[in-house]
């Protein structure tokens, strides 16, 4: 018996040796142009194979079904001596392997993230992509490497190698310019940059109000609109829709004319700013990209910085001292959708004294008891649904009726194949980025392993302690109780995308249960509402994502009135 069980064993070896020997059947050797083979490059090197041409390779890439097979390797200190090949090696999305592509014909791309390193504070040494004003996208990064795409065919009955070459950079992106209303700054962070070991910069694009040259005297309250990285201000148009515009199509809300509704709605702002009786107020919407995602949660964290203390103590005091803002705490508002939803309360929770109310709509999870659809302080594993005689994987992404499009494990898979140690540019990665502890090289802790789903519980608890709302807030409600009260508003569709109403109804609980003293504040739900709904009982979500900068403006006015201490200044800014 025990030499057949060495038998066995030799015969295993031999077969899976076997198996790791055989070459792939396809594979791509990438390489560099001779134009660019000067310099050593650090980064993240991205293979995308697309069945069509509607658009090139690298802008298909998605967790859905649409998803487009895409393959990602490591390189450090590449130039022109080398190339680096793709075989069955790398892993990828939704292939694990290249050998699983389908005979066709394709349209195949090299995409280069190039990593910058940091020597942080701490001690660490990181390499990183850094924002070069895109907001944290790979495939239009300036300074990025690119190859033409090159249409191939895949075949089913040999093997085949092609070669693929990097041969261009993506441009720089140009600033936008000042005008009449938007003005933009960009000031250099002294926390950030201690932190990061190098020149690290705040912007932010602000609105002015009517008046603003003719009343030397005004001081204005001041909303902060949080969100992904906006390229310029949003939403406000000094002229009419173009009469020329040719009508789109919004898949996402199955609207025709999209493009024509957003110019309506964005002069229609400008023409409501513009009313004697609309409160005169400074909004902003803030540049805070950071080396992990296209902006930092704007919070201080192990891994990012002290980006909330910039954020709150040196961006918003200088903008309120360039642009006569009142500059204290009853005189800011914060509010946001999805990503600036969960900004705008943890904000709020974070510095109570600071702002004077949120308005946070479809939060991120604001509590990790619904980390989506994963409790991650119970679950074992974020990938899989487990019972005793059945395994599910657990769903990632729906719509109003419930059709799932993606999986959990589809966006984690998708974001391992863009960057290892949580540099994919990802949602989930970003959350990391955010919420864990800084593991000894440097990165994140991982909450659970990026592979098989399996979380860790330790990383959990400091999620927990650290970033939960929910559970900072119930901890700490005899210390914040008086200072939030009338401060928080949440608004969430009970069919959102991503389950993230399901967080807000536990948020809600302690909230509605919570009596000492009471919170004072609103939840609401839209019925059969997906994403980025926002508190608008009256019209479509395609409409009301349009309008977050007017439609919040009575309540914070109501808020004002109440709360702002006996001295405030209330009337210079108040004119007509």
């Amino acid at each position: 018996m025990k030499s057949l069980k060495c038998i066995l064993l030799i015969v295993s070896f031999s077969f899976f040796s076997c198996k790791s020997d055989t070459k792939s059947k396809l594979t791509f050797n990438v390489s560099l142009s001779d134009s660019l083979s000067s310099q050593k490059y650090d980064g993240r090197l991205l293979l995308i194979i697309a069945d069509n041409d509607a658009s090139e390779p690298r802008f298909q890439v998605s967790e859905g079904l649409n998803a487009q097979p895409i393959f990602g390797l490591n390189v450090e200190e590449w130039n022109g001596n080398h190339s680096y090949n793709f075989d069955d090696s790398v892993f990828g999305f939704p292939y694990k392997q290249l050998s699983q592509l389908k005979p066709g014909e394709y349209y195949v791309q090299a995409v280069l993230n190039k990593y910058e390193t940091f020597n942080l504070s701490t001690g660490q040494q990181v390499k990183l992509p850094m924002d070069n004003g895109e907001g944290q996208k790979w495939n239009i990064s300036p300074e990025n490497l690119y190859s033409e795409p090159v249409k191939i065919t895949v075949l089913d009955t040999e093997n085949q190698s092609f070669d693929i070459v990097l041969n261009k950079v993506i441009p720089k992106i140009e600033e936008p310019e000042d005008t009449d209303w938007i003005k933009h700054i960009k000031i250099k962070s002294e926390l950030l940059s201690k932190f990061w070991g190098r020149d690290m910069y705040l912007g932010a694009h602000v609105l002015l109000p009517k008046g603003f040259n003719e009343h030397p005297e005004a001081k204005y309250p001041l909303m902060i609109f949080h969100g992904h990285f906006p390229s310029d201000f949003g939403g406000f148009r000094t002229v009419p829709p173009d009469k020329n515009l040719e009508p789109d199509y919004s898949e996402r809300f199955h609207v025709n004319g999209y493009n024509k509704i957003q110019q309506q709605e964005a002069y229609d702002f400008y023409k409501r700013w513009n009313e004697p009786n609309f409160p005169r107020f400074l909004i902003i919407e803030i540049q805070h990209p950071t080396p992990y995602y296209d902006d930092s949660y704007a919070v201080n964290s192990a891994s990012q910085g002290p980006f909330g203390d910039a954020i709150t103590y040196e961006l918003i005091p200088y903008i309120e001292k360039m642009f006569r803002g009142q500059g204290q705490g009853w005189s800011r508002f914060l509010y946001g959708g999805s990503t600036g939803g969960w900004e705008a309360l943890a904000v709020q929770v974070k510095y109570p004294d600071e702002y004077n109310g949120c308005f946070a709509a479809c939060p991120d999870p604001i509590d990790f008891r619904a980390y989506c659809l994963t409790n991650i302080y119970e679950d074992e594993n974020a990938y899989y649904a487990k019972s005793k005689h059945k395994t599910m994987e657990v769903p990632g992404h729906r719509d109003y009726l419930g059709k799932v499009s993606a999986t959990v494990k589809d966006y984690n898979h998708m974001e391992l194949v863009l960057g290892d140690k949580s540099r994919s540019g990802g949602q989930y990665d970003i959350w990391e980025a955010t919420y864990s502890p800084q593991g000894e090289d440097g990165y994140p802790k991982r909450i659970w392993d990026k592979m098989s789903g399996e979380i860790d519980h330790e990383v959990a608890q400091y999620w927990k302690d650290n970033h939960d709302l929910r559970y900072i807030l119930e901890r700490d409600w005899s210390k914040l109780g008086d200072k939030l009260k009338g401060k928080i508003h949440i608004y969430c569709g009970d069919m959102d995308n991503y389950y993230l109403n399901n967080a807000v109804y536990l948020m809600e609980d302690f909230l509605e249960s919570t009596t000492d003293p009471y919170y004072e504040g609103e939840v609401d739900y839209g019925d059969r509402a997906e994403h980025c709904w926002n508190g608008d009982q009256e019209n479509p979500n395609h409409i009301s994502r349009l309008r977050y900068n007017s439609m919040y403006v009575p309540k914070i006015m109501k808020r004002i009135l109440e709360s702002a201490p006996p001295d405030a200044d209330l009337t210079s800014w108040r004119y007509k």
